[in-house]
């Protein structure tokens, strides 16, 4: 899990790195909210859950700063890592790291 968010290669690695931990990923979720659909137990531990809610209140910043709407990016990221781009038209944001 990516650690500091200064850029967005780093938004975009951050929302990368939240779909392989098979989360969704949403800038106004609070991660302390999240549990397992199987378990009911919470998904995250409390200090899990503040780091990542820390890099997401980061993530906003970097994207407001560069003047690119969070949830169109994140999304776009998250619609291609999981193969929902297929069914699921994003809305077309240039994303770094993108193949």
């Amino acid at each position: 899990m990516i650690t500091e968010i200064n850029t967005l290669d780093d938004v975009a690695t951050f929302t990368r790195d939240l779909v392989a931990e098979g989360s969704t990923v949403h800038p106004d979720d609070d991660f302390r909210e999240f549990v397992n659909m199987t378990t009911g137990a919470p998904t995250y531990t409390t200090e899990e859950a503040d780091m990542r809610n820390l890099l997401m209140e980061r993530a906003v910043e970097v994207c407001e700063d560069n003047k690119v709407d969070v949830y169109d990016f994140m999304q776009d990221i998250f619609l291609k890592e999981t193969g929902l781009d297929e069914f699921i038209p994003g809305s077309g944001s240039i994303v770094p790291g993108a193949e």
